[in-house]
């Protein structure tokens, strides 16, 4: 019941086993799973994701969202901040400290400081209440091209890990360790954007790089919000923040990540 449309798979043929098995696994649509207590906005989402090759469950709880979320894989997340008796930025970060799943929060247009909120600390985007359905489609595809590995691109296993300087930081647990061994906590943008650093090393990356690969773009309310996180980022991983050797300002070009980054698969 909770999936009113699936893309129907051609099986594959006797004769083109492999060409026909492949053709029907690129078929099998992103999941996506939305949070929320409205009921009319849930039918909506259910008639509407699904004929832009979106499959879609749809829950009214938290208790009902961690169920699915333990019992199928799922590719985007959806949680409206607004929830009666739980509070959706909670779930959110529940959910991210577990989890590198992206999020998009449904908000409200006088929310401005739960947005910010969500953004900085679990959620990948947002989209304010009362949306277009098709706005909604077109930013799950942007995040969903921005978070999944390239489909018809190199075999090669996503990262698993990235090390640089005695430090670690683990993608799958969302996890940065310093050189001691100890957990260096990490906000969701900060996360974003060391990961953005680490994905490319040694190179000039300018603000306008950093904010598509962190992510940081959806958070315009911030003018500056690169070189904000960055001086957080520093005061985590810096030896002296005041005197920056792991991320150098290049000045007129932008940021780059100093340090030789090992990738762990």
């Amino acid at each position: 019941m909770m999936f009113p449309t699936e893309m129907k798979q051609r099986p594959p043929s006797a004769d083109t086993p492999a060409k026909a098995a492949t053709e029907a696994a690129t078929q099998v649509p992103p999941h996506v799973l939305a949070v929320d207590d409205d009921p009319e906005l849930r039918n909506l989402l259910r008639e509407f994701l699904p004929k832009h090759d979106l499959r879609t469950t749809t829950v009214a709880t938290g208790a009902e969202m961690l169920r699915v979320l333990e019992q199928e894989p799922v590719d985007i997340l959806l949680i409206d901040l607004r929830l009666p008796h739980e509070d959706g930025l909670a779930l959110a970060r529940k959910v991210r400290d577990t989890s590198a799943i992206p999020i998009i929060i449904l908000t409200g247009k006088t929310d401005e400081a739960d947005r910010v909120m969500g953004l900085e600390l679990a959620a990948d985007d947002y989209v304010t209440k009362p949306f277009s359905p098709r706005e909604l489609v077109a930013r799950v595809r942007a995040l969903l091209r921005r978070t999944q590995p390239d489909a018809g691109g190199s075999s090669t296993a996503a990262p698993r890990a990235y090390r640089f300087a005695g430090w670690e930081l683990n993608l799958r647990r969302r996890r940065l360790t310093n050189p001691s061994g100890d957990a260096v906590e990490l906000t969701n943008s900060e996360f974003n954007l060391l990961s953005a650093f680490l994905a490319a090393p040694q190179r000039v990356l300018t603000r306008d790089q950093l904010l598509e690969r962190s992510r940081l773009h959806s958070l315009e309310v911030y003018d500056r919000a690169i070189d904000v996180t960055i001086l957080r980022l520093r005061r985590k991983i810096e030896p002296d923040y005041t005197d920056p050797q792991l991320i150098v300002t290049e000045r007129g070009a932008g940021y780059v990540f100093t340090q030789p980054v090992s990738v762990l698969r």
